[in-house]
């Protein structure tokens, strides 16, 4: 791998048995519900990067640096310390959506959330059919 591509990288672990193996109860029910609810709102297959993210879609990026690869258009991961759901162009323009959420954290393209029953999971939706529509437009993008 050159130095300029993403260390994170798709494999072929099955995202249910990851999700599956999780030792912690409730991190596993939500990760379950939200690889369906996922599945569901991108309509596209899930397909997991690196040892710990489950991604749909994906796009091509090339910064001013050099530096370019590909790399998730949405997803999530059921982490131990919370459910991280992965929105590739950030948050700065969901002010509205992240006002009617509910209790979560953020992070440049990371939001974070304890349990899925703190959010509105159909503002979740929102955000990330917001969140696609601006990577098809802004990037080359493709289903897998």
């Amino acid at each position: 791998m050159s130095k300029k591509e993403n260390k994170t990288q798709p494999t072929k672990v099955n995202p249910k048995t990851y999700i599956s193996s999780i030792d912690h109860p409730k991190r596993k029910q939500d990760g379950l519900e939200l690889l369906e609810f996922f599945n569901r709102v991108t309509g596209l297959k899930p397909v997991m990067w690196g040892p710990s993210i489950i991604g749909y879609g994906r796009y091509h990026y090339k910064y001013k640096s050099g530096r370019e690869g590909d790399f998730l258009m949405t997803g999530f991961s059921p982490r131990k310390s919370a459910l991280t759901l992965y929105i590739m162009p950030g948050y700065k323009d969901m002010s509205d959506e992240l006002s009617r959420l509910g209790k979560y954290r953020l992070g440049r393209s990371c939001l974070y959330i304890n349990k899925l029953s703190d959010v509105d999971m159909n503002v979740v939706e929102e955000m990330i059919l917001k969140d696609l529509e601006y990577m098809r437009e802004h990037y080359e993008t493709w289903d897998e």
